[in-house]
């Protein structure tokens, strides 16, 4: 499924639907025409126009391109965070900040960040910035159910220099972070579409430098399909989409509220990052 088409709720719900047909578990209903029990299932996608601007095709003149960035070779590692060390995440990061907002998402998205930032090496004055894929469907006015198929991400991000970002504390990070995402709102979200239909997607925007894009949702129901195999070993991503920075979230194995985050980065970037200690400590293990 291309991206353009649908988002990560809309392509784990299609999953789950079919785990749910396989293993015979939809909820029997009686068609009222002629009396014979149906089969739905328990949360189908919606298929439902949403009122908005309509963009025309092409976006752009034809003699206009797009902006493609070529991108480095990357290593892919998995690192696994316990239950216990995001609770402990989010419980420094509020504690540093006097607050109880931050989530842990937040928290280690933070501490992802700034480790990072370290193994980049970069220079106290250079800019760096964190961007997350943030869900629209419970922002827009009104509400879309969350499944409502198609795609309804935006991006929320944070930048500030590396200097500010590594000097203060590691709950200063998580607060700018938790600030951005609570200012994505209705309106935010509508003036963006707005801006994007009167400009054009330049997919080298994607690979800016000194960037740290976080994917993917632990939240998402990965490991609940089932398919006569038993439950799955791991989640994997494939070869699409991978640049320097890109981290992806996956729920843990053991649930819990453990996580899982694919970090795509450089070789000398990713062996500084495994020598960073305080970044290792906290890692319950990794692939």
């Amino acid at each position: 499924m291309n991206h353009s088409t649908g988002d990560g709720s809309s392509f784990w719900q299609f999953f789950n639907s079919l785990s749910e047909i396989f293993m015979g578990s939809q909820e029997e209903t009686i068609d009222n025409n002629n009396n014979n029990k149906l089969l739905c299932l328990k949360n189908p996608p919606i298929f439902r126009e949403v009122s908005g601007p309509i963009c025309s095709l092409p976006l752009v003149a034809p003699d206009e391109s797009t902006s493609l960035s070529e991108t480095p070779v990357v290593k892919e590692r998995i690192f696994h965070f316990s239950s216990e060390i995001l609770m402990f995440l989010k419980s420094k990061a509020n504690q540093d900040c006097g607050t109880t907002n931050i989530s842990s998402f937040q928290s280690v998205t933070a501490f992802i960040w700034r480790s990072i930032t370290r193994a980049r090496k970069l220079g106290n004055d250079q800019e760096t910035t964190c961007r997350l894929a943030a869900g629209n469907r419970s922002r827009m006015n009104p509400p879309l159910p969350m499944g409502h198929f198609g795609l309804y991400i935006s991006p929320v991000q944070a930048t500030m220099k590396t200097g500010s970002l590594l000097e203060n504390e590691f709950g200063w990070a998580a607060l700018k972070l938790h600030q951005a995402v609570t200012e994505h709102t209705d309106e935010k979200v509508s003036s963006e579409i707005d801006r994007w239909l009167k400009s054009f997607l330049k997919f080298g925007g994607l690979f800016s430098p000194n960037l740290v894009h976080v994917g993917g949702s632990p939240r998402f129901n990965m490991y609940g399909c089932e398919f006569g195999m038993g439950k799955a070993v791991a989640v994997r991503t494939g070869y699409g989409c991978k640049f320097d920075g890109k981290v992806t979230a996956y729920p843990g194995r053991e649930g819990g509220g453990s996580m899982d985050l694919e970090v795509c980065l450089p070789p000398e970037f990713m062996e500084a990052l495994e020598s960073d200690q305080e970044f290792m400590s906290l890692v319950s293990s990794y692939s």
